[in-house]
């Protein structure tokens, strides 16, 4: 057993009755975990605050100070103690990745309460149905921002506005009529339509034209970069549309 006394730290945070800081909150959590004796100073006031402030010449809080240096706030707190701090509009695949694994277990859940297994047909069905449904969810959180990074690089779109505001939709119909089974006629040319014009489009936009884009895949406020993922999505629909198409025709 080590007899090492913890390091110490010192952070100054707002704890306001009417706000307490989260980053402050992260920061002692973040300094606790790593094994440092936390001396905790709320500022309780907006003028404590302001005062703080001036007088250390920082323009946020909270402030940690370890061994007598001034560290910063939680991000540069990561940063010192050796984790990854994200940059501001870096492009990153974990929302589409997480995405397409939460879709999937919900899919193999689904069949597994339905079937007594988990591992069926109809599982892959519902891993494609499901993340059509989701994606258009998240498209619809603000269609607006979506239409407008859409219209970067869909062909339809940037020569009939309107189609920018109609996929999300359509996506989302598609998606709940083959999780139900039902109007296949209706889901699967909707499904092979927009699969079809969203894979040409992102194939030239990133294989032919080289534009470095960020997907709308996820909405519009993403940081997922335009590419194989993109492109991915749009050939799981059209392959589920021509899967379905040939289920109807046996």
């Amino acid at each position: 057993m080590s007899n090492a006394t913890p390091s110490r730290a010192v952070i100054h945070r707002m704890v306001m009755p009417g706000h307490t800081c989260p980053y402050g909150l992260k920061a002692v959590d973040l300094l606790r975990r790593r094994g440092f004796k936390v001396e905790d100073h709320p500022l309780t006031t907006r003028e404590e605050t302001d005062a703080f402030k001036t007088a250390h010449n920082v323009k946020t809080t909270p402030q940690v100070f370890i061994g007598g240096e001034r560290i910063g706030g939680y991000d540069d707190l990561r940063r010192h103690l050796g984790k990854h701090v994200a940059k501001p509009g870096a492009t990153s695949y974990r929302p589409v990745a997480t995405l397409f694994a939460l879709t999937a277990f919900m899919a193999l859940a689904a069949s597994q309460a339905a079937y007594g297994s988990p591992f069926t047909f109809q599982a892959a069905e519902w891993f494609i149905a499901f993340s059509m449904t989701v994606l258009a969810l998240l498209k619809l959180q603000d269609v607006e921002k979506f239409a407008t990074m859409f219209l970067n690089y869909d062909v339809l779109a940037a020569r009939w506005v309107p189609y920018s505001y109609i996929y999300p939709f359509a996506e989302a119909t598609a998606g709940i009529l083959m999780i139900a089974g039902v109007l296949t006629w209706l889901s699967v040319p909707i499904a092979l339509f927009i699969g079809t014009v969203g894979a040409v489009s992102v194939f030239k936009a990133v294989y032919i034209d080289r534009r470095e884009l960020k997907c709308a895949c996820v909405g519009g406020s993403s940081n997922v970069p335009l590419g194989f993922v993109s492109l991915t999505e749009n050939i799981m629909m059209v392959a589920m549309a021509v899967w379905m198409a040939l289920r109807m025709s046996m």
